[in-house]
């Protein structure tokens, strides 16, 4: 029982990785093919600052436009275009940059 379940386990997964891989050199051909285009989506930045007694401030940095790559997979160090419009909040933590750490 367990080794004609298992082949067919095997056989959904291989096939869900076959399909990623296409879809993913299906994207990075198009994106090559069009020329690498880009473009750019405005983003708000926020920071985090730890404070005493495990409390947290956040602070409004701004909106800053952020390059993207039009495609459905990052390219070129971009994410794509799409992902930045769907979230366009940006969040620093200042104790990540090692200037945390508050007595």
């Amino acid at each position: 029982m367990w080794g004609f379940l298992g082949r067919w386990i095997f056989r959904v997964f291989v096939s869900l990785a076959a399909a990623f891989i296409a879809v993913y050199a299906g994207d990075w051909v198009v994106y090559h093919l069009r020329g690498s285009p880009s473009a750019t989506v405005t983003v708000s930045r926020y920071l985090s600052v730890p404070l005493k007694g495990n409390r947290v401030e956040f602070d409004y940095l701004g909106t800053r436009p952020a390059p993207c790559a039009r495609a459905l997979f990052p390219h070129e160090g971009q994410d794509p275009c799409w992902l930045l419009r769907r979230n366009p909040n940006e969040w620093e933590n200042l104790s990540e940059h090692g200037l945390g750490g508050l007595p």
